[in-house]
């Protein structure tokens, strides 16, 4: 009798498959639609879950929110709702065309869904009637109401993946502080008793004689002049 896959085990919901959600600073959100405040950034901080920092904003109405933070936002800066400003966040709408924005709603009120990454961003590329345009990091073209918001500027943390790790021991405490599988081994290099697609070898097929007929004609190697690896000439 084999044992669980991997798909099966995280699936299950094991201790080593769970992420450590109570180490975890909280939810990115934006305020109610059609509100707007001033905030001023009380700290920034680094949250295990995610990879760009946080801002915790404290607004005028005395309640706090966690905000990614953008490129060049310091504590004690200003966070405006409905204004065009960097590290603030407005209307698809009212965001000129050409502008960079990140935390995209998918729709009016969603929450902040895309471009949440350190460092990553979208391009806004053009307007009709009530649906605005925007490129997204992969290149993908999307359309999203006008009313969704974002919030303006480049989500902080850039150039985090241009650090090489080093050591393997880093790469295995970040990956377990999101509650990672690392290392993974690949399935086709496990035995049968582990995985399905376990205990494969790559076969190459047998060569075919250029006049061979039906079945077996045109598969594999058709009259190859040599076949095997070259020897390596010895001095």
């Amino acid at each position: 009798m084999g044992k669980r896959i991997i798909q099966q085990a995280r699936g299950r919901g094991g201790p080593r498959y769970r992420a450590p959600s109570h180490r975890y600073l909280g939810k990115i959100e934006y305020k109610p639609l059609g509100l707007s405040l001033i905030g001023k950034v009380k700290d920034i901080l680094h949250d295990p879950g995610r990879s760009a920092p946080v801002a915790i904003v404290r607004f005028e109405d005395g309640t706090e929110m966690l905000h990614l933070a953008c490129e060049g936002l310091k504590v004690g800066d200003e966070v405006y709702y409905g204004k065009v400003k960097d590290g603030s966040v407005a209307y698809l709408k009212d965001i000129p065309v050409g502008s960079k924005v990140f935390a995209i709603e998918n729709y009016p009120g969603s929450g902040p869904k895309y471009c949440r990454a350190s460092g990553s961003f979208a391009i806004i590329l053009g307007k009709s009637e009530d649906k605005v345009t925007l490129q997204l990091p992969s290149g993908k073209i999307l359309e999203l109401d006008g009313r969704c918001r974002a919030t303006v500027g480049v989500a902080a943390g850039g150039g985090r993946t241009e650090k090489p790790w080093v050591k393997a021991g880093k790469k295995w405490h970040a990956m377990r502080a999101r509650g990672k599988l690392y290392p993974r081994t690949s399935a086709n290099k496990m035995a049968p008793v582990d995985h399905p697609f376990g205990g494969k070898k790559k076969q190459r097929r047998p060569p075919v004689s250029r006049w061979k007929k039906p079945p077996g004609a045109k598969v594999g190697t058709i009259s190859p002049k040599r076949v095997g690896r070259k020897k390596g000439r010895k001095l």
